[in-house]
């Protein structure tokens, strides 16, 4: 029987064999969909626990790309028992670095950690014009729709882009992270939340989903 405290601890602390050991295991039992899909979640809980350490300090940003891919690397373990992955997505995101900006290690690291924590991640990569939103947008209907961006110029590009969004009839929620984003750009953009940490980031996207 699989302990899900004990994985859970053991995602927080990324503890990589001791998480490997504990899936490979549980996977050798036979375990039911719905016991692999508790141990997904209890996977993600333990990501919680790398995003609170992280907003403390104590785990850095090499640690969350780590942690995202350990979450990755976990799931794929147990992919074969969750058969239709339908039922364990939490939401689709459609994300990507404003037009202007080339930026891109704090969308990965948003994407990883969305990832892991159970969302279909769109990731339309760097420097994307408005139009490429709009249309990805359109074909998907996403519930989210995630903008990241470093440089200053990046905040009209953001505005742009949600304003051709919701001229396109669209109804989605809007998040924007990067290190110009600040409650008076969020509301300047037009978006519904804002974000400087990946981790906090993802919660605000539970909370929509």
């Amino acid at each position: 029987m699989l302990n899900l405290k004990e994985l859970t601890q053991a995602v927080g602390d990324l503890e990589e064999d001791d998480v490997m050991e504990l899936l490979n295991g549980f996977v050798e039992t036979k375990p039911s969909e719905a016991e692999a899909q508790e141990a997904v979640a209890a996977c993600q809980d333990g990501m919680a626990i790398v995003g609170d350490l992280f907003e403390k300090g104590e785990y850095f940003v090499g640690d969350l790309i780590f942690a995202g891919e350990l979450l990755t690397e976990a799931i794929n373990v147990l992919k074969p028992i969750l058969g239709n992955q339908e039922n364990v997505v939490a939401g689709t995101i459609v994300l990507g670095t404003v037009h202007g900006d080339l930026h891109d290690i704090g969308k990965n690291i948003f994407r990883s950690m969305s990832e892991a924590a159970g969302f279909e991640v769109i990731d339309l990569g760097i420097d994307v014009a408005p139009e490429n939103f709009v249309k990805k947008v359109i074909e998907c209907k996403p519930k989210i729709v995630g903008m990241s961006g470093v440089l200053t110029l990046a905040i009209d590009s953001m505005k742009e882009t949600v304003d051709a969004i919701r001229a396109s009839g669209i109804d989605t929620k809007v998040i924007i992270g990067g290190n110009p984003v600040t409650a008076e750009s969020c509301k300047y953009v037009g978006a519904d939340r804002f974000t400087t940490n990946a981790a906090e980031g993802v919660k605000i996207c539970q909370e929509w989903v």
